[in-house]
């Protein structure tokens, strides 16, 4: 990725796509391309018919892993410590003690006659006999412990997108996050394959940059490209004083806790979901809306790795006309294996974890 003033604090042009407006015919289906991006809420990947050049931030990572390690701690900010009062102290004060007594002849012992004196005994030559302590055994060879597992500074997670349950591959998006010390930032590239790809040219982008605190994932700005640099959109965080602006200098009240589509995506990785149901609000560029989503019971999925046992998370719009589906995978600490989206009016589409990616130094730790 770029190289900024922090690893992670430059801007950068924003990463995924938001479902644009319906129409008609089937390629009113295709268009729009929705992506859950949470059971939560969704996540849209919508691919638009417009030429957009691929930058190198774009290109996926190349090495595969199979598992993730756990979430790194939040790097904690020491406060500046406080200066101490300087003491003024007096100097001490001499002390004063008795006056020796004179000494007077009485208390002097006589001293010995000459004669009396014993003659000085030889002196012992003959070498001293030391005790040689016994020599420890060898030590047993020590194996240091392996190096704990971190996760690396940038991952893929690259998911298939198909219309329908009956795998019509239409789409692919890399949800790419990276992390230094505790900011992140995340972005989404979303690219038409197949034959959605005669309708649908360029790529689509969604940004999210925040901090990692100890709750999770805590947003500063989230931005969305409709299309071309002109038409980019963002939201801000401002959590001091609890204010979110949106596009068009829109403002809303910030309530906790509040995510953007991208944080969401990760939120569970660094604090897992507890209980069976859970609340909390997500901020787009245009709205801040409240979500509730519950737990519906386990399953097990099938991806290019195998079996892996997921909980199923469940949402339905308040107007009953969109049901979100998301399946978490504990083993891989919560980060979503799939996902579906049924809208009434743009038929069902659902997303694939496909594989996990690093870099190749990463995934030879």
């Amino acid at each position: 990725m770029i190289a900024m003033n922090s690893p992670l604090a430059a801007p950068h042009r924003p990463a995924a796509v938001l479902a644009g407006p319906p129409r008609s015919g089937w390629r009113t289906r295709v268009l729009p391309l929705a992506l859950t991006a949470s059971l939560a809420v969704h996540l849209a990947l919508s691919l638009w018919p417009v030429d957009m050049p691929t930058t190198p931030e774009a290109v996926p990572l190349l090495a595969t892993i199979t598992e993730l390690p756990p979430p790194p701690s939040p790097a904690a900010i020491a406060p500046r410590p406080k200066p101490k009062p300087k003491r003024v102290t007096a100097p001490p004060a001499p002390v004063v003690g008795p006056e020796p007594a004179p000494v007077t002849a009485a208390d002097t012992p006589p001293s010995e006659p000459e004669e009396a004196r014993a003659p000085d005994a030889p002196a012992d030559t003959s070498p001293a006999v030391v005790a040689s302590a016994p020599e420890p055994p060898p030590l047993a060879p020590v194996t240091p412990d392996p190096p704990p597992k971190t996760l690396p500074p940038r991952v893929d997670l690259a998911y298939k997108v198909f219309l329908g349950t009956q795998g019509f591959m239409i789409g692919d998006a890399t949800y790419r996050f990276e992390h230094d010390g505790n900011q992140y930032r995340m972005e989404t590239v979303g690219q038409a394959r197949g034959l959605a790809a005669l309708l649908i040219r360029g790529v689509g982008r969604i940004e999210s940059r925040g901090l990692i605190t100890a709750t999770g994932l805590q947003p500063q700005e989230f931005a969305v490209e409709r299309g071309s640099k002109e038409r980019r959109e963002v939201a801000r965080f401002d959590w001091e004083t609890g204010i979110v602006t949106l596009h068009e200098d829109k403002t809303a009240a910030l309530e906790l806790p509040t995510f953007d589509p991208l944080a969401v995506m990760w939120q569970f990785y660094f604090s897992p979901p507890v209980g069976d149901e859970l609340s909390f609000t997500v901020a787009t560029t245009r709205r801040v809306n409240r979500y509730t989503i519950e737990r519906q019971g386990s399953e097990k999925i099938e991806w290019p790795n195998g079996v892996v046992d997921t909980e199923l998370w469940h949402r339905k719009s308040d107007d009953g006309k969109i049901d979100s589906y998301i399946w978490l995978a504990p083993s891989l600490h919560y980060v979503p294996i799939k996902m579906r989206l049924v809208a009434t009016n743009r038929g069902t589409i659902e997303a694939l974890l496909d594989s996990i990616r690093v870099d190749e130094s990463a995934a030879q730790q």
